[in-house]
């Protein structure tokens, strides 16, 4: 089946009905993954619209998320300290964490800011492992985003990770800021049961058009579109960002 975004998208009049459209969906697959397996794993985002779809998660969807038995991961981290207000997890812990209740245990961030980042990639990856194992489904649900130069997690286009088949996690240099990152690879973020794209705003409009158009002289090089999901996969955009190109 092709999962190209003509295929997957979903078009909303705004970042509010999107970031409702999304949680809902989330919602949905947590409460199937508690009955079906007993937990829910999630990895979470950083950006302004994952931003504010925690918070009408943390409001409108608090109580109809097993919180108890969901853990909490991140697809990517910049590499600062946790209190630092470019930090993903420190904006999860704000527009999230701090207003429903998911037992700490359950949240697992990445440990950044200090030391080495391949180090805390290392690290991070052993936290993974004793969660998710090496063959089936990696997350319930994984949610990413895009840049505009087609940038997913913190995967870039020509970084040396994009080749990185055996590891999880490394420390990667962005060409942005902060620079020092940290990133899931590849081969764990294919695996995830449901991946969500969340993208808003018109400064998405160039990037959503090429991915829309699928040429492979455009797209071969773009992360977002080597990604190749093996699971559901939903992009949720509002009309901002998909421009006059939808039906």
């Amino acid at each position: 089946m092709d999962k190209g975004l003509n295929q997957c998208a979903r078009i909303f009049p705004d970042i509010d009905a999107l970031s409702h459209a999304a949680i809902e969906e989330c919602v949905r697959a947590a409460n199937e993954a508690v009955s079906a397996r007993g937990k829910c794993l999630i990895a979470l985002s950083g950006g302004h619209t994952p931003e504010h779809a925690n918070r009408i998660w943390a409001s409108v969807y608090r109580d109809k998320m097993p919180w108890a038995k969901t853990h909490f991961f991140w697809g990517d981290e910049r590499f600062v300290a946790a209190d630092d207000p470019k930090s993903n997890y420190r904006m999860a812990r704000e527009t999230l964490f701090k207003n429903v209740a998911v037992p700490p245990e359950n949240i697992h961030p990445i440990s950044a800011g200090v030391g080495q980042p391949d180090d805390a990639a290392k690290e991070y990856e052993r936290v993974l492992r004793t969660f998710i194992g090496d063959a089936g489904p990696s997350f319930d649900v994984l949610f990413l985003g895009v840049g505009v130069e087609g940038h997913t997690a913190s995967l870039f286009p020509d970084s040396p990770a994009l080749g990185e088949e055996k590891r999880w996690v490394v420390g990667v240099r962005a060409p942005a800021e902060p620079p020092i990152r940290i990133s899931l690879t590849f081969p764990l973020l294919r695996r995830a049961r449901a991946t969500y794209f969340l993208v808003a705003g018109a400064d998405k409009q160039e990037i959503i058009a090429t991915l829309r158009r699928n040429a492979p002289a455009e797209t071969s090089k773009l992360p977002v579109a080597m990604l190749k999901p093996e699971g559901e996969v939903i992009w949720f955009l509002d009309k901002a960002a998909d421009g006059a190109l939808s039906p």
